[in-house]
């Protein structure tokens, strides 16, 4: 492995150097300075404009790159030119409509018969099919295209999260059968949503080439980006690294869900464990309890167990913490209607606060959202209740989509619901005013946080409405029952006498 770092300028192609009152210009060269800044890879091409594709191609044009833009839907395309991102990240729409009005970015439904790029990045989606297989179709499609379409010496940089052997043995052959010559790269994303614009120019940089040249080529464009750049051996070993790096968190917090489940049988505050082995202790660092979804950590497990098939080897744990944590949705539904049943509850209404994979950092994608499995499991256990949603970000639209009814505010969703569960960690939950908001519920009624968001002891809390979350499920008969039966064990077996 090899680490290299780079004082890098910040350019555009004007034809003088930019007033320094400018903020957005204030460091522009001459062509020519340009010119030898970016040598012969001055246009890219990114096929893709997801929220990998279209932050990378921000931020590059606003390097100074020429960027062309390529997505296929035409309906994204549209948004786009009119200045508006297809998803929610803090100052995207600034930035975009500031790149294109100053012709950096242009972006088209197709890659131009005539584009200058030599450079061309590929950021499509690589989502689950049929029982979890990874679809490769999407990298098979845009590599394809391009090795209809690129110049003879392209670089061709991979992006996208993929199977082990993806860019040698599926991307690769396409290109070759071109008859082009070309330098292919897998350079895996690194980025979390709602900081994509801002980490992409700190956050350390995974290179690999398919041979020297590749990844020498592209270690030069990535060192305009990022300060650090990682030049890895093999191809693989940056596929394995992206995999590894998100199946790692998976298992990380599958951990933290484990411990909440244990917790919760034995009748103890998991927050409370965990904060108090994390407290100035260096060895720990133990996150809180929580569902674990999102177009990454809900997918990487199966792209690496995919990726070890070949080998016959079956990653046991990496598996085992996925399953905790997609169990968690229908293990929560079941407690929540338990209670209800033990409360008397019959709820005509059910509001789910947070639709969005994440609340923070903001976010408003919905890809592999775990609502979806705790919607599916309330209507299992609540088939007479009419759900409804809300979300600081997600549309009215994409909530409908979920079959929820929209409410507007969350007093809305608290007044009109004997039962309201916080989904995910928005930072606006962790202020709410849960006293009043309980006063406002027809009672009895449950409020289930996934999230641990609010101290149990301090909730002033109508009468007859329960505050129940994740990892403290202390209020349960069963827990109880356990409680005694272990403190009735206790008192029954005999004390070992020392000899």
């Amino acid at each position: 492995m090899a680490v290299s770092s780079c004082q890098r300028p910040e350019r555009a192609p004007g034809n003088g150097v930019a007033p320094k009152t400018s903020n957005t210009t204030k460091a522009f060269c001459t062509v020519k300075q340009h010119i030898q800044y970016l040598g012969q890879d001055q246009h890219v091409c990114v096929v893709g404009l997801g929220y990998v594709g279209l932050t990378l191609a921000i931020t590059l044009a606003k390097i100074g790159f020429h960027v062309t833009g390529i997505e296929k839907r035409a309906d994204i395309v549209a948004q786009l030119k009119a200045g508006h991102a297809h998803f929610y990240e803090p100052d995207i729409d600034t930035m975009l409509q500031e790149m294109q009005a100053a012709g950096r970015l242009d972006i088209y439904q197709q890659l131009p018969d005539d584009s200058p790029s030599t450079v061309y990045i590929i950021t499509v989606g690589t989502p689950l099919g049929d029982n979890n297989k990874p679809r490769m179709d999407f990298i098979e499609a845009a590599t394809t295209e391009l090795a209809d379409k690129m110049p003879d010496g392209s670089l061709i940089v991979l992006r996208s999260t993929v199977k082990l052997g993806t860019s040698r043995h599926i991307v690769a052959p396409i290109l070759e059968a071109s008859g082009k010559s070309f330098h292919l790269a897998f350079c895996p994303e690194r980025t979390t949503e709602g900081k994509a614009l801002q980490e992409l120019r700190y956050l350390p940089q995974i290179v690999s080439g398919y041979n020297f040249e590749s990844l020498v080529r592209a270690s030069e464009l990535f060192q305009f980006i990022t300060p650090i750049v990682i030049k890895v051996s093999e191809l693989e070993v940056a596929e394995m690294v992206k995999m590894v790096d998100n199946t790692q968190r998976d298992l990380y917090f599958a951990y933290a869900n484990e411990v909440a489940s244990l917790c919760d049988a034995a009748g103890i505050p998991a927050g409370e464990v965990i904060n108090a082995g994390n407290f100035h202790y260096p060895r720990n660092n133990m996150p809180s309890p929580g569902l674990v979804g999102g177009p990454c950590l809900s997918k990487d497990s199966y792209l690496l167990m995919e990726s070890m098939a070949p080998f016959n080897v079956y990653p046991k744990i990496t598996m085992a913490a996925r399953h905790i944590n997609e169990e968690q949705p229908a293990v929560c539904a079941r407690f929540i209607k338990n209670r209800a049943d033990e409360m008397g509850i019959d709820p005509t209404t059910i509001s789910i606060l947070g639709l969005a994979f994440k609340g923070a950092p903001e976010t408003d994608d919905l890809r592999g959202t775990t609502a979806t499995f705790l919607i599916d499991e309330l209507r299992l256990c609540f088939p007479n209740a009419a759900l409804q949603g809300y979300d600081a970000v997600v549309s009215a639209a994409d909530i409908e989509a979920f079959g929820l009814k929209p409410v507007q505010t969350i007093e809305q969703a608290f007044n009109s619901s004997r039962i309201v569960v916080i989904h995910n960690n928005h930072q606006s939950f962790r202020s709410l005013p849960l006293g009043y908001l309980s006063r406002q519920m027809q009672t009895p009624s449950i409020i289930y946080d996934f999230w641990n968001l609010f101290d149990h002891e301090k909730l002033d809390l109508a009468d007859h409405v329960l505050y129940a979350s994740l990892g403290n499920h202390c209020a349960t008969e069963q827990a109880k029952r356990m409680r005694e039966a272990m403190a009735v064990h206790q008192a029954t077996t005999p004390t070992r006498q020392s000899a």
